[in-house]
């Protein structure tokens, strides 16, 4: 293993808050998109299925 101790693996060799931070918004990123994206799907397909509703109510008149 290239550290001694678990500490110093997080410690990252003092470099360990710049490490960790750019994991940390790394993830934040790629779950907020993932969010993001669904909510998207989401309201595209109620759109979707209201407009489909309102052309068949105007069809049935």
């Amino acid at each position: 293993m290239a550290f001694d101790s678990l500490a110093d693996f997080w410690a990252m060799g003092t470099h360990g808050v710049y490490v960790w931070t750019s994991y940390a918004l790394t993830f934040s990123t790629i779950v907020l998109l993932l969010w993001h994206a669904k909510k998207a799907r989401q309201r595209f397909f109620n759109e979707q299925i209201q407009q489909l509703k309102r052309e068949q109510k105007n069809h049935e008149s």
